[in-house]
């Protein structure tokens, strides 16, 4: 598989983009059809890039909610022919592959070889590996920068136009729910820095998408308290637990109602020196 991935490597120029609205170029041409089904299918082979699909699992995804008609595997044979079409046009005359060679038949499904540095989501996972080894070596400007290199590759929710099905759904969740919890790691790290100020209007936002995040609202309260500004991090506090009280039946968490109580006592603790202009640049710059 990583042999012929080199092989259409060589010869093309590819880049899909999946987190946002899907974009699959070859060769500066856009590959990206427009009926939903074919869209939808070429969405979750891009979404799995190198990685051998079965038919079955392409049927269930395209005609998820719907009873899978007999005429289903010809249908598919076809759609899969009409990725190739568009594959073979954007190729042009005299190109080094064929269409084939890009959408690949295996026994019992068919496989997108294309290079892995093609795709935005492996070069989002590998950004967020990056990241994580720097804040495990304690280099957290490295660390913040890589994550906010990680995150800048979203262009929006992921595959935000393709209608998903039952095989894309759940990997967009879990997508989605990746993609916040590295915006939490990236604000530990900026917090760490000293950059509480900066983060505050971004951090206002997120807990107005996510209401009920209580680790998304320890950071706006840690950021609040180092801001000079306790009292709106007592309010976030009490706002957040009449929330979970109400819609929940659930008291914050140990560790939320200990960060309260650290603020109440004015902890040193909590304190952090404020970002000197070398790193507030940085931050600004990414």
């Amino acid at each position: 598989m990583q042999a012929e991935n080199k092989t259409a490597g060589a010869a093309t120029s590819c880049d899909i983009r999946m987190l946002g609205p899907l974009s699959a170029e070859l060769c500066g041409t856009s590959v990206v059809p427009t009926a939903n089904k074919p869209r939808q299918l070429l969405a979750l082979m891009a979404l799995n890039a190198n990685q051998v699909l079965p038919a079955a699992t392409l049927m269930d995804e395209i005609w998820h909610g719907e009873e899978i008609p007999r005429s289903a595997l010809p249908t598919l044979h076809t759609y899969v022919l009409k990725l190739r079409r568009l594959l073979k046009n954007a190729l042009g005359p005299g190109a080094g592959c064929a269409a084939k060679e890009i959408l690949v038949t295996r026994s019992g499904g068919y496989l997108l070889n294309v290079p892995d540095e093609s795709v935005d989501v492996t070069r989002y996972q590998r950004q967020v590996v990056k990241a994580r080894s720097a804040a495990a070596r304690g280099d957290d400007v490295a660390a913040a920068r890589a994550f906010d290199e990680a995150l800048g590759l979203w262009r929006g929710p992921a595959l935000v136009d393709v209608r998903p099905g039952s095989v894309l759904a759940p990997e967009l969740a879990r997508l989605e729910e990746n993609r916040l919890g590295i915006a939490e790691e990236r604000i530990d790290v900026w917090l760490r820095l000293g950059c509480h100020a900066q983060l505050l209007d971004e951090l206002a936002s997120l807990i107005g998408r996510h209401p009920l995040n209580e680790n998304l609202h320890a950071q706006f309260m840690t950021a609040l308290y180092r801001a000079g500004r306790q009292s709106q991090a007592m309010e976030t506090f009490q706002a957040l637990r009449r929330r979970l009280v109400t819609e929940l039946g659930l008291e914050p968490s140990r560790r939320v109602r200990r960060l309260h109580e650290a603020m109440l006592a004015a902890d040193p603790s909590l304190d952090v020196r404020p970002a000197d202009d070398r790193t507030r640049l940085a931050f600004a710059v990414a």
